[in-house]
């Protein structure tokens, strides 16, 4: 009896017709099938699922390069239905004849949807209950306060041409909003559509975040963002402010009718600040450190991504790349408040780790151009982390310091005075400031 890679060629007669964005393309299976399934007998697999899914025109039910976590079902060349969905509709029908599957860290995560797939090869996630494909690395875009704008420019059209989409800047960025401002010139060169555009306030009040918004809206040359932020929340005090009569969230919910914020999200550095924020508004995305170090160190991360799968947020991982705090007395390789990871297949090791956790859509590497180009290098392929990582990673963990405990412990305090991260080019005592 024939399983797994033979008998898919056999019944598939070696082409799979996808949908890519708006070209379909034929594949040649034998070079895109790694035996993630196996099948005990495909045919009698086929004619279970048709009736179970009540669809007339199915032409084929493809198994994905890399996505134990995705069975694709391509009807009329134009539609395409998730594992989750698949799932729900066959019953468990799938499960009687698919066995071997890889199961990845936290459960099942975000994978990335070959219909994202950018000309560049670099990977794509649907962005939570958006519709919204991400790269999943995005530019981050502290990384200009260290190039002029000749520099700048460059950066992000490579990013793009690599096919980063997916940039996210912040107006506390850099001195006097250059950040912005060099992002917004730079993106100019390249077509508004074509690129997702997150930006964030530190406003917590109604007439503060109006004024922040607005003036983002102009140093980054555009008419909308595609995901706005309440950014660096710390403290369940900030968020009922943020959330409650007069706070930020008025003016981002009337700026969303007026079609300047298409999504709404938040980013966040402690546990307590993130799950306030999920159980008091319906965010469509979550910013949180995904790290490995702080993983390991003391889970921090798993109570948020949790909640975050239960409400259905994407989660957008800061701080993926990395290394912990620098530990003291130690030589910085480089000028910055934490330790970057340098080596491109630590690089990639960590960036698998944190796109391996539920809802995970994207990383966001350290803010510098090298190692932004460094991390699109190793993600050109989306392969969870491998158990043999894991133990790597774990093992790696142990020599580093956490650049978040002393935060969780001090907003378990109820403390917000004072820096969080001394020596953060974008730290302020106040979280109010413009």
């Amino acid at each position: 009896m024939q399983t797994g890679h033979n008998q898919v060629l056999n019944l598939c007669k070696m082409e799979i017709r996808l949908t890519l964005g708006r070209k379909n393309l034929l594949r040649d299976l034998s070079s895109r099938e790694r035996n993630c399934f196996e099948y005990r007998n495909l045919n009698s697999f086929f004619k279970e699922i048709r009736p179970a899914i009540s669809l007339k025109n199915i032409s084929l039910i493809s198994i994905l390069q890399n996505s134990c976590q995705l069975v694709v079902l391509v009807w009329d060349g134009t539609t395409i239905m998730k594992r989750r969905s698949f799932l729900k509709a066959v019953g468990g029908v799938a499960g009687t004849y698919a066995i071997g599957a890889r199961a990845t860290l936290g459960g099942e995560q975000t994978r990335s949807d070959s219909e994202g797939r950018t000309s560049a090869g670099l990977p794509r996630r649907v962005l939570g209950r958006t519709a919204e494909k991400l790269s999943i690395v995005g530019f981050p875009g502290l990384a200009l306060r260290h190039y002029d704008q000749a520099e700048s420019n460059a950066g992000i059209v490579r990013a793009f041409e690599r096919g980063v989409n997916y940039f996210d800047v912040a107006p506390a960025y850099g001195r006097d909003g250059e950040c912005e401002i060099k992002m917004g010139v730079a993106l100019q060169s390249i077509d508004r559509d074509k690129v997702f555009l997150a930006c964030k306030t530190k406003m917590r009040d109604k007439e503060g975040a109006r004024r922040e918004l607005e003036r983002s809206l102009k140093r980054l040359q555009t008419d909308r963002f595609d995901l706005y932020q309440l950014h660096a929340i710390f403290t369940p005090r900030e968020v009922k402010q943020a959330l409650g009569p007069g706070g930020a969230m008025e003016t981002i919910l009337k700026a969303q009718e007026e079609g300047k914020i298409r999504h709404i999200g938040f980013s966040a550095h402690t546990t307590k600040g993130a799950l306030e924020a999920l159980n008091g508004f319906r965010f469509d995305t979550v910013m949180f450190p995904i790290n490995f170090v702080e993983h390991f160190l003391f889970g921090f991360g798993k109570e948020v991504v949790e909640l975050a799968d239960e409400r259905g947020a994407g989660v957008l991982a800061m701080k993926a790349t990395s290394g912990g705090a620098w530990a003291e007395g130690a030589t910085r390789t480089r000028k910055w408040w934490y330790r970057t990871l340098e080596e491109r297949a630590e690089i990639g090791m960590a960036l698998r780790f944190a796109l391996s956790q539920k809802r995970v859509v994207a990383g966001i590497p350290p803010s510098f151009l090298d190692l932004l180009d460094r991390a699109i290098d190793v993600a050109q392929v989306d392969t969870p982390v491998t158990k043999a990582e894991l133990e790597r990673l774990r093992d790696m963990a142990k020599t580093r310091k956490s650049i978040f405990l002393e935060q969780q412990k001090r907003a378990a305090r109820h403390d917000a005075h004072g820096p969080f991260y001394p020596g953060c080019p974008h730290e302020c005592g106040s979280r109010t400031h413009a």
